[in-house]
Protein backbone atom coordinates (compact mmCIF):
# COMPACT_ATOMS: atom_id res chain seq x y z
CA UNK A 1 0.00 0.00 0.00
CA UNK A 2 1.54 3.33 -0.88
CA UNK A 3 1.45 6.61 1.25
CA UNK A 4 -1.41 7.89 -0.47
CA UNK A 5 -4.15 5.19 -0.54
CA UNK A 6 -2.95 5.01 3.43
CA UNK A 7 -3.99 8.40 3.80
CA UNK A 8 -7.14 8.20 2.17
CA UNK A 9 -8.33 4.98 4.12
CA UNK A 10 -6.89 6.34 7.21
CA UNK A 11 -8.44 9.53 7.05
CA UNK A 12 -12.16 8.11 5.85
CA UNK A 13 -11.69 5.21 9.42
CA UNK A 14 -10.92 7.93 11.00
CA UNK A 15 -14.12 10.23 10.10
CA UNK A 16 -16.31 6.82 10.24
CA UNK A 17 -15.15 6.44 14.21
CA UNK A 18 -15.49 9.78 15.40
CA UNK A 19 -19.12 9.82 14.16
CA UNK A 20 -19.84 6.73 15.71
CA UNK A 21 -18.29 7.79 19.26
CA UNK A 22 -20.29 10.98 18.78
CA UNK A 23 -22.97 9.35 18.01
CA UNK A 24 -22.66 7.06 20.92
CA UNK A 25 -22.40 10.09 23.53
CA UNK A 26 -25.52 12.05 21.95
CA UNK A 27 -27.69 8.77 22.36
CA UNK A 28 -26.61 8.08 25.72
CA UNK A 29 -29.91 6.77 27.22
CA UNK A 30 -31.95 9.11 29.67
CA UNK A 31 -32.85 8.23 33.26
CA UNK A 32 -35.84 6.59 33.28
CA UNK A 33 -39.04 8.96 34.37
CA UNK A 34 -41.33 5.21 35.11
CA UNK A 35 -41.65 5.09 38.73
CA UNK A 36 -42.08 1.69 40.03
CA UNK A 37 -41.36 0.45 43.64
CA UNK A 38 -40.41 1.82 47.14
CA UNK A 39 -36.82 2.89 45.26
CA UNK A 40 -38.31 4.99 42.48
CA UNK A 41 -36.93 2.30 39.80
CA UNK A 42 -37.28 -1.14 38.71
CA UNK A 43 -34.41 -3.13 39.56
CA UNK A 44 -34.17 -4.77 35.96
CA UNK A 45 -34.71 -1.36 34.47
CA UNK A 46 -31.87 0.45 36.37
CA UNK A 47 -29.47 -2.58 35.49
CA UNK A 48 -30.25 -2.46 31.74
CA UNK A 49 -29.37 1.17 31.71
CA UNK A 50 -26.75 0.85 33.16
CA UNK A 51 -25.49 -1.79 31.08
CA UNK A 52 -26.54 0.32 28.12
CA UNK A 53 -24.73 2.97 29.25
CA UNK A 54 -21.47 1.00 29.82
CA UNK A 55 -21.71 -0.28 26.47
CA UNK A 56 -22.38 3.19 24.60
CA UNK A 57 -19.83 4.81 26.71
CA UNK A 58 -17.13 1.63 26.24
CA UNK A 59 -17.88 2.20 22.49
CA UNK A 60 -17.39 5.76 22.38
CA UNK A 61 -13.89 5.86 24.11
CA UNK A 62 -12.43 2.80 22.27
CA UNK A 63 -13.63 4.99 19.26
CA UNK A 64 -11.63 8.02 20.13
CA UNK A 65 -8.56 5.31 21.18
CA UNK A 66 -9.07 4.30 17.46
CA UNK A 67 -8.91 7.51 16.02
CA UNK A 68 -5.77 8.83 17.89
CA UNK A 69 -4.06 5.78 16.62
CA UNK A 70 -4.93 6.83 12.98
CA UNK A 71 -4.21 10.48 13.67
CA UNK A 72 -0.45 9.32 14.98
CA UNK A 73 -0.47 6.79 11.16
CA UNK A 74 -1.39 9.81 9.78
CA UNK A 75 0.86 11.89 11.06
CA UNK A 76 3.91 9.12 10.48
CA UNK A 77 2.83 9.81 6.84
CA UNK A 78 3.86 13.25 7.08
CA UNK A 79 6.94 12.79 8.59
CA UNK A 80 8.04 9.59 6.17
CA UNK A 81 8.02 7.40 8.41
CA UNK A 82 4.90 5.51 7.63
CA UNK A 83 5.71 2.16 6.74
CA UNK A 84 8.30 1.10 8.77
CA UNK A 85 8.38 -0.64 11.72
CA UNK A 86 9.14 1.34 14.76
CA UNK A 87 11.18 -1.11 17.19
CA UNK A 88 13.53 -2.80 14.60
CA UNK A 89 13.44 0.15 11.72
CA UNK A 90 12.11 -2.95 8.91
CA UNK A 91 9.82 -2.30 6.89
CA UNK A 92 6.11 -3.43 7.58
CA UNK A 93 5.27 -6.17 5.00
CA UNK A 94 2.43 -5.01 2.45
CA UNK A 95 0.03 -7.14 3.92
CA UNK A 96 -0.33 -6.38 7.00
CA UNK A 97 -0.75 -2.68 6.02
CA UNK A 98 -3.20 -3.42 3.96
CA UNK A 99 -5.40 -5.22 7.02
CA UNK A 100 -4.22 -1.91 9.30
CA UNK A 101 -2.60 0.61 7.61
CA UNK A 102 -2.18 2.53 11.30
CA UNK A 103 -0.13 -0.52 11.99
CA UNK A 104 3.28 0.91 13.42
CA UNK A 105 5.21 -2.26 14.03
CA UNK A 106 6.18 -5.31 11.83
CA UNK A 107 4.18 -9.18 12.35
CA UNK A 108 7.66 -9.87 14.68
CA UNK A 109 7.05 -7.12 17.01
CA UNK A 110 3.61 -6.96 17.59
CA UNK A 111 3.19 -7.32 20.50
CA UNK A 112 5.65 -4.64 21.24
Amino acid sequence: MDAEKARRVLTEERDRLREMGSWSREHQPEVSVQQEGALGQHPGDYGSEVEETMEREGLADESERQAAEIDAALQRIEDGTWGRCRVCGREIDDERLEARAQADTCREHADS
